[in-house]
């Protein structure tokens, strides 16, 4: 129904800069929600950011200030700005997109994630 492609991960130094992109495929109308997470080895995974489709953000207390998530709707697409990278932000960001409306006008009762894009921080 719904299909996630993420792109945008590679090797960055630690205070580089990396933007990721997540376009969504299908049978779409809207997406209420579009957010990013991420999954480090051995670690649970943990909220970076959201967006509403009237563009309110979330930031986890980890990456506020050096990282911003945008949308555009036309093009069903998510967007994170990661800057000042550290380290510690190396993992697989996933995409995830929640209260998507159907052409057909339904609304699907389930999020939906990418398979993710590994972001690796190190000199």
């Amino acid at each position: 129904q719904v299909q996630l492609v993420e792109s945008g991960g590679g090797l960055v130094q630690p205070g580089g800069s990396l933007t990721l992109s997540c376009a969504a495929s299908g049978s779409i109308r809207s997406i209420a929600v579009m957010a990013w997470y991420r999954q480090a080895p051995g670690k649970q995974r943990e909220l970076v950011a959201t967006i509403t489709s009237s563009g309110s953000t979330n930031y986890g207390d980890s990456v506020k200030g050096r990282f911003t998530i945008s949308r555009d709707n036309a093009k069903k697409s998510v967007f994170l700005q990661m800057n000042s990278l550290k380290a510690e932000d190396t993992a697989t960001y996933l995409c995830n997109v929640a209260g998507v409306t159907t052409t057909t006008g339904y609304v699907l009762g389930r999020a939906f994630w990418g398979e993710g894009t590994l972001v690796t921080v190190s000199s």
